[in-house]
C-alpha cells in the first residue's frame, strides 16, 4: 500500500495512524502541498479533488480520509474498529461526521488560521472548537472512549486535530476528559504522533 499525505495534514495523519495501529506496512508518498503537487495531473487523477490523503492499494484508490478508515477497518475485518452491528456503526458514524464537521470548521480551521494563514476569522473558529470540545469533554466524562467500550475508528478521526488544538490557540486546560481521552490514544501499541508545529499556544 502507498499513503499520499503531508506530515503537517491532520487529515493524512489519521490514516497513517490507523494504519500502524493495524500494523499494516505502508509506503508514505509525501506529496509537496507547498509547490502545488496535489494539483498534478498525476495526482488529481487519484484525487480530482486535490487533497490528501489518498491510500493507494494495489488497483483501488481510496480518497478521503474518513473513507480510508472505513476500507481499512473493513479490509482488515477489524469489527473491533468498526462494529458490523446496526447500533454499533451507527455510533461509529456519527463521530465520523463530527469530524467531517464540527471538527474540520472548528479545532482544524482555528489551526490553518496560525500554521498555514488561512483567511478564517479566528475568534469565531475558536468558538467553534470550544462548543465541540465541551460536547465531546461531556461525552467522555462519561465513558472512556467514543463509540464504544474500546477505541474506534471516531477516535482515530477526532484525535488529530483535537491534540493539535492548541497550534490554533485553543486551550485544551478546560477538557480534562478530553486530556485523559488523548493519553489513552497515545498509549495504544503502533501510535504514532501528529507532526508538532510551534504555532499558537505553542509558540516559543
Amino acid at each position: 500500500m502507498k499513503l499520499h499525505h503531508h506530515p503537517l495534514s491532520g487529515h493524512a495523519h489519521r490514516a497513517r495512524l490507523f494504519l500502524s495501529l493495524l500494523g499494516l506496512p505502508c509506503e508514505l508518498v509525501e506529496v509537496d502541498l507547498a509547490r502545488g503537487a496535489n494539483r498534478s495531473p498525476e495526482f488529481l487523477a487519484l484525487n480530482p479533488f486535490g487533497q490528501v490523503p489518498v491510500l493507494e492499494d494495489g488497483e483501488t484508490v481510496v480518497a478521503d480520509s474518513n473513507a480510508i478508515l472505513v476500507y481499512l477497518a473493513k479490509r482488515s475485518g477489524r469489527t473491533d474498529w468498526l462494529p458490523e452491528d446496526p447500533a454499533g456503526a451507527a455510533r461509529v458514524q456519527r463521530w465520523l461526521s463530527v469530524a467531517a464537521g464540527q471538527i474540520a470548521f472548528g479545532p482544524a480551521a482555528a489551526r490553518l488560521v496560525t500554521v498555514f494563514g488561512a483567511a478564517f476569522d479566528a475568534t469565531e473558529v475558536i468558538a467553534r472548537a470550544h462548543a465541540i470540545l465541551q460536547r465531546i469533554e461531556a461525552e467522555l466524562a462519561a465513558r472512556p472512549w467514543l463509540a464504544a467500550d474500546r477505541p474506534t475508528i471516531a477516535d482515530v478521526a477526532l484525535y488529530s486535530y483535537i491534540v493539535a488544538a492548541p497550534e490554533g490557540n485553543v486551550d485544551l486546560a478546560p477538557y480534562p476528559a478530553v486530556r485523559a481521552w488523548l493519553g489513552r490514544i497515545e498509549a495504544l501499541p503502533g501510535f504514532v504522533p501528529f507532526a508538532r508545529t510551534e504555532a499558537g499556544l505553542h509558540a516559543a
